[in-house]
């Protein structure tokens, strides 16, 4: 679900301004966005789990570069063999329960490759640190590091857009279950109803993570709307088609920008 979060994020609020004038409307300039999300799903249990994740995300856009931190907070209802962004893990379970706290703080790092105003065509390429800091005593999380990298494609015609991103993400080995790398991506288009209105669909798949799980499809339904010339509103539905993936979630933020 992490990153579900990130990607909606990020095409939502690129997807709301034309490609000519998309990095110059944020350039140099400091974002701030608070969100939540929430999911729920059974995972191939008998049991149902729910998520709240509930992020706070700085952001700095250079001319051709951006880095972005978020800090979340995390709070599941269910068993200890469900962890946030990855599903089932296969490890001995225990009595449903709920647990909350700091969830796990993502670095991500995107250098633009290819920016191209008369073609509509940009090309980012984005490298992330999901760093080990969700207790995984209570089971919000594996207490190691993961890193992925993955190349993002934007095509702008008229008002549409279309995108693509493709991923590797790599994991960290906690102690007592095994967790595999692999490939990731999304595909997708939004349509630019007017110069405020913002709204489109993405199908996310991803290879399956543990042993236990599955490869991961989810749906995913977005909107966006600017409120001013620094404040924008967004949120989105998600419908997931495999145990990895919730069955269904909902998610919004606001995105201030300084």
């Amino acid at each position: 679900m992490k990153y579900t979060i990130f990607a909606a994020s990020q095409i939502v609020a690129f997807a709301t301004f034309p490609v000519p004038t998309a990095l110059a409307e944020v350039n140099g300039k400091f974002s701030l966005e608070a969100g939540m999300d929430y999911n729920t799903g059974n995972y191939g249990s008998t049991q149902s789990s729910s998520i709240l994740y509930v992020p706070v995300t700085g952001r700095y856009q250079g001319k051709s570069w951006s880095m972005k931190l978020t800090v979340p907070y995390l709070e599941i209802s269910g068993p200890y063999n469900v962890i946030n962004g990855i599903g089932p893990t296969g490890i001995t379970t225990v009595a449903s329960s709920t647990r909350s706290g700091l969830g796990d703080v993502i670095l991500a790092g995107t250098r633009n490759a290819y920016y191209g105003a008369s073609s509509g065509l940009v090309v980012n390429l984005t490298g992330k640190i999901k760093f080990g800091t969700a207790d995984s005593s209570k089971g919000l999380g594996t207490g190691k590091n993961d890193y992925a990298f993955q190349s993002d494609i934007y095509k702008m015609t008229g008002r549409f857009a279309s995108f693509g991103t493709l991923g590797y993400k790599i994991y960290g080995k906690p102690a007592g279950y095994k967790l595999n790398n692999g490939y990731y991506g999304l595909l997708g288009g939004s349509y630019r109803f007017d110069k405020n209105i913002n709204g489109g669909v993405m199908f996310a798949l991803a290879q399956k993570s543990s042993p236990t799980g599955s490869p991961r499809m989810e749906t995913i339904f977005f909107a966006s709307r600017i409120l001013d010339r620094n404040l924008k509103a967004q949120g989105y539905v998600l419908k997931g088609f495999t145990k990895s993936v919730p069955s269904w979630g909902v998610g919004a933020s606001a995105v201030h920008l300084f």
